[in-house]
């Protein structure tokens, strides 16, 4: 796709409402005109009183135009009426091109609650929040209801005395197979399985790095959070391992989560163990209740399992279980999903999160007939769930988008009164730091809120496993541990 911008715009904010429409599309530098290629020009002009912008989208002998004015604001923050002026008619070119007007509007790069709880602290009152959403973002009157709703729960959980803790994230990159649509860096084969047991000795080390950086620094560790992956591919006796090095250091906490995830995983004796170290919240996640779904995607397991799964982990004491479903998965209906809703509701589970169907590869996939820009049986099916799930008591409680989404529908956590997920807003918000520890994982230091903002500094891990271990050994495994606690040090100014 070619894009020519002519004004005062930055071109990747142009790029990604683009994508919107068109899906995996891709910016190549020289890219060749061929009848095939997509070519989208914005022109903007600004006078005294705001923005003039005006958007022509072309393919062959295909062509639409767009304009749209924005009026400068009292406030110093032009970029901000710049964007308005050309998303507008960014969006509404690519709506006449496509014939789909995306539910989110123009609102990318940005979490959708994160701007209702900065109009609250403007002191919009939530109907007053929602109505501004909807107008300046050409976001829909439900959607942004949704981002308000997602706010104000979230508000209550990001509280002060929660700014001044922290979080410990601990991965566990490997699975027993690969889910067609997972973008997640994880490993099934057998030779990367066999670094399990290395890996679980480099692990333990940073973990004892981790919690004595946290004691210097003098903070409380609010949650825990092992994720994947799927940490219950590990061994009861390995799990033991792992989880009493936690244990070694931090013995109360108001969250423990282990992402138990796949069900063809979860057996008595590993949650037994779960249980016996205090983990009071995993997820047992079937993604669907219709087996040709499961097995075009991939999944090891089949309805009838998810369901012994899921008893397995009622029997085992632990109180919070969260049971993860996807929507618009290929060859999935709008009915399915309803039945898989509804036999989930029946269960009665504490946390049911609804994402909704997101690859790497859409524009491979879209060839294939999977991938759908419109998503109408996606959005059919988030539209039951944020209908059916706050009836039956579930009220959403963080939200976040991710690119090349089926629909530029979104993800929700849903949860009964008191059972959030700590955890998921801690670190999708950025409350407080996340010391993290394994394989790919990203250490967070984030510093109380100031006049100016809120800084943020990332410490990455290696990405692959056999990295992970390279690097974790010996005098370049102390350097890297070393490295994170002076960065931790420093940034907290200790």
């Amino acid at each position: 796709m070619i894009v020519k911008v002519n004004g005062n715009v930055k071109p990747y904010y142009v790029q990604t409402i683009a994508m919107i429409f068109f899906p995996g599309a891709k910016f190549p530098e020289n890219e060749e005109l061929t009848p095939e290629t997509v070519v989208l020009t914005l022109d903007m002009t600004e006078t005294d009183t705001g923005v003039h912008s005006a958007v022509t989208i072309a393919q062959g002998e295909t062509s639409v135009s767009a304009e749209a004015d924005a009026a400068w604001t009292k406030s110093d923050d032009r970029d901000h009426v710049r964007k308005l002026s050309s998303g507008e008619a960014l969006l509404n070119a690519g709506a006449k091109f496509t014939g789909y007007t995306p539910p989110w509007g123009i609102l990318t790069g940005v979490r959708p609650a994160k701007v209702a709880s900065e109009l609250f602290e403007h002191g919009f009152t939530p109907d007053e929040a929602a109505a501004v959403i909807a107008e300046e973002y050409f976001v829909t009157e439900k959607k942004a209801k949704l981002a308000v709703a997602v706010a104000a729960s979230e508000a209550k959980l990001a509280n002060d005395a929660a700014r001044r803790e922290c979080s410990v994230y601990v991965g566990i990159p490997f699975c027993p197979t690969r889910c067609a649509y997972c973008s997640f860096v994880s490993y099934t084969s057998p030779n990367l399985l066999k670094l399990i047991p290395d890996y679980l000795v480099a692990l333990a080390r940073d973990i004892d790095n981790i919690f004595g950086t946290i004691r210097e620094l003098g903070m409380n560790v609010a949650t825990i959070y092992i994720g994947g992956g799927t940490p219950t591919i590990l061994t009861p006796d390995q799990l033991a391992f792992l989880l009493s090095k936690i244990r070694e250091h931090v013995t109360d906490v108001r969250e423990f989560t282990v992402e138990a995830g796949r069900p063809d995983t979860i057996t008595a004796d590993k949650l037994t163990t779960l249980a016996d170290y205090g983990v009071d919240r995993i997820s047992v996640n079937p993604q669907s209740l219709n087996d040709d779904v499961l097995r075009s995607i991939g999944r090891a397991h089949d309805t009838e399992m998810f369901y012994r799964a899921y008893e397995t982990a009622k029997a085992s004491g632990i109180k919070n279980i969260n049971v993860d479903l996807i929507a618009g998965l290929p060859n999935d209906t709008v009915d399915s999903f309803r039945n898989t809703v509804d036999r989930i509701v029946a269960l009665d589970p504490e946390n049911i999160t609804v994402h909704t169907f997101s690859v790497k590869r859409s524009a491979e996939l879209r060839s294939e007939g999977v991938f759908d820009r419109s998503g109408d049986i996606a959005a059919a099916s988030v539209d039951y769930s944020q209908t059916v799930l706050p009836d039956a008591g579930y009220l959403p409680y963080y939200m976040y988008r991710q690119k090349n989404t089926v629909g530029n529908l979104e993800n929700v956590g849903y949860a009964k009164l008191g059972h959030e997920g700590l955890y998921n807003v801690y670190m999708m918000e950025e409350v407080h730091s996340i010391f993290a520890a394994g394989a790919s994982a990203m250490t967070k230091f984030v510093s109380l809120p100031t006049e100016t903002g809120v800084r943020i500094e990332r410490v990455a891990e290696p990405k692959y496993p056999y990295e992970y271990l390279r690097d974790h050994d010996g005098e370049t495994g102390q350097h890297r541990r070393d490295l994170l606690k002076q960065s931790a040090l420093e940034f907290f100014g200790k």
